[in-house]
């Protein structure tokens, strides 16, 4: 994070443009509170849709809850996103995620577990080749349990995932109170 402030406005629904204020609403009304990474990206309501659609939709694919919190925190990892690493880790925390893997993944380093190994390993696979996997890579990933659909699901959640830790990035995106014990 950098220690400029950022010329971003952090919008609440009062000062964001009409077309983000009902994102905002609804984000708010599922979390209980509006993250800052929101209202940073209400700057922008094609953006802010954009995260919340996909995101919604990457969280209906048939990757399991868990496999997708290994993928995001590799991005979030990857990307230097500090506001994503402690949201996924209070999200891997309520997935009752053990704390070897949680630690391992927020240090960028090999999990003990095989199958959630494989996904961390396939998607640093698929954004070191920007998608040109090898078939070994692929028939790693696939060893483990998971389909073709899912390699795609991958391509999916690193593409929202992407979006959302540039966008915090570039707006400096702060960590919300609620979040500051994963931090």
């Amino acid at each position: 994070m950098s220690t400029q402030q950022t010329p971003f406005i952090q919008h609440t629904p009062d000062t964001a443009p009409e077309a983000s204020r009902r994102l905002m609403e609804g984000t708010t009304k599922k979390l209980g509170y509006l993250p800052a990474a929101v209202g940073l990206m209400a700057t922008s309501p094609h953006l802010l849709e954009g995260f919340l659609k996909v995101n919604t939709m990457f969280e209906q694919t048939t990757l399991d809850p868990l496999a997708r919190e290994v993928l995001i925190m590799t991005v979030a990892g990857r990307n230097g996103c500090h506001l994503c690493v402690a949201m996924h880790t209070a999200r891997l925390k309520s997935l009752n995620a053990d704390q070897s893997v949680i630690t391992a993944l927020r240090e960028g380093k090999p999990l003990e577990d095989k199958r959630l190994d494989a996904i961390r390993q396939f998607t640093t696979e698929v954004l070191d080749t920007t998608g040109a996997v090898s078939p070994e890579a692929l028939a790693a990933f696939t060893a483990q349990g998971f389909t073709h659909q899912n390699a795609l699901e991958v391509v999916m959640g690193i593409g929202v995932y992407t979006m959302s830790t540039l966008a915090n990035r570039l707006t400096d995106a702060p960590i919300d109170e609620q979040l500051a014990a994963f931090a």
